[in-house]
């Protein structure tokens, strides 16, 4: 039998994305709530507990209470949301963490969807941290550059509404007083122990970014197990290892040689994360590009909606 799939919240930006993934699949049911019905509680209450799998596609507040209305013990969610991410209630829905996480994607009722930021953070700190090359205690910054499609519907009008701000046509640094929502999962999924520090951009195109994370070798990393003198080979090794020989990774180490520019939309409308390591010696340059609609909501959202289903 068909799974019977509700996207609550599929006017929106990452719901609309959703919805593009899964209209032309035969697979699924896809249950539809009426335009004029989309706000109305007892409507939405009635396909949340008649489906089989969720999308929550909400302001944090409103998908809370969405999963408060799910009383049908057999539905399963994927919330998009920021609400659950660090709910220990909840399986971050990240599953090229490990193959323990992909199980437990696959078995989850509950599954919290990364934001697009903490997506290519973690892909890039994760695997380090686990294999001791950054120590939990480091003082980790990232900086990153993203489209204006992930700041919502209200800031997509402004970007593309007539007489706009002129400083809309430059790049915007954002989270000025080091406060993001990103940051708690960031600094939780890595098993760091300071918030890391974060330097967003948004800037005049409609999708795709890329992650940064500079690191500073040997010091403070003393105690590394990276051989001296191929720090930049040995990182890349660790993500071959973690990411390419993982056939059902959808992150890929990239070749860096010969690479003098990274555009940040190359990957939009893909569900691919590519990686690279920039640079050797002591200054090494971490970076993961993709799509913030993609591998950085909708997609990775489908992603494990497909492992729940047995189909990935």
């Amino acid at each position: 039998m068909k799974p019977k799939v509700f996207i609550d919240g599929e006017s929106g930006t990452v719901g609309l994305k959703i919805r593009e993934r899964l209209a032309g699949r035969s697979d699924i049911e896809l249950l539809v709530i009426a335009p004029e019905l989309c706000e109305n509680a007892e409507e939405r209450k009635k396909f949340l507990n008649a489906a089989d799998f969720v999308f929550l596609c909400l302001p944090d507040e409103v998908a809370i209470g969405a999963v408060a209305m799910t009383e049908n013990p057999n539905t399963r969610i994927i919330d998009a949301s920021t609400a659950h991410r660090t709910n220990s209630d909840w399986d971050y829905g990240f599953p090229e963490l490990s193959a323990e996480q992909y199980e437990k994607i696959r078995v989850s009722k509950r599954v919290a969807n990364p934001g697009c930021y903490a997506s290519g953070f973690i892909a890039l700190v994760q695997p380090l941290v686990k294999a001791g090359v950054i120590p939990a205690d480091y003082p980790v910054s990232c900086f990153g550059i993203s489209g204006y499609s992930g700041a919502g519907k209200l800031f997509i009008d402004e970007y593309e509404s007539a007489g706009r701000n002129p400083e809309l046509s430059s790049g915007r640094l954002y989270a000025l007083a080091q406060v993001h929502k990103h940051q708690p999962e960031m600094q939780k999924v890595c098993g760091l122990s300071k918030t890391p520090m974060f330097n967003p951009i948004i800037d005049d195109y409609f999708s795709g970014m890329v992650v940064n994370v500079p690191l500073m070798l040997p010091p403070p990393l003393c105690g590394s197990p990276l051989e001296a003198g191929g720090y930049a080979e040995n990182i890349k090794k660790i993500y071959e290892n973690h990411y390419n020989k993982n056939e059902k990774s959808k992150i890929k180490l990239m070749n860096s040689d010969g690479i003098s520019f990274l555009a940040a939309n190359t990957l939009a409308d893909s569900d691919e994360m590519e990686i690279y390591v920039f640079g050797d010696g002591e200054r090494i340059l971490l970076s993961a590009r993709f799509d913030n609609l993609g591998k950085g909501a909708s997609g990775a959202a489908v992603q494990c909606f497909d492992i729940m289903c047995g189909r990935a």
